[in-house]
């Protein structure tokens, strides 16, 4: 590793997430959208994976085994994109963290999750 910069969490994590996201937008596979933010949350060219492998599988795992929650999660963010808001705007993902009791990443990749498998016309 010596003479390679080590970006702190959020600088990795969250455009590779953001990123996801504008695949959705713009009607790719949701399939892709997912792999994309487990690809990108299993390993990094630079050391080590970006988020543990198990919390991101849990928590694909948390939207596959529970459709209610993906559900509820999908009508919030409809109501959000009915008053013109995102989302995955900086709000509607702290709203998410604080209901489910996540970190605010972890937050934004659930967010990524069912958005892609359960309402990919979310914006």
């Amino acid at each position: 590793m010596h003479g390679m910069e080590v970006k702190p969490f959020a600088c990795t994590v969250i455009p590779m997430v953001q990123a996801c996201l504008s695949m959705l937008r713009f009607r790719f596979s949701p399939v892709i959208g997912v792999a994309m933010v487990l690809l990108a949350t299993s390993g990094s060219p630079v050391g080590g994976p970006l988020l543990p492998a198990r919390a991101a599988s849990a928590l694909l795992e948390s939207v596959k085994q529970n459709p209610g929650l993906a559900k509820s999660l999908c009508a919030q963010f409809k109501q959000l994109n009915a008053s013109g808001q995102s989302a995955t705007s900086p709000q509607a993902i702290a709203s998410v963290a604080r209901n489910q009791g996540l970190s605010p990443v972890d937050a934004e990749v659930l967010a990524t999750y069912v958005i892609g498998l359960h309402c990919p016309d979310v914006f």
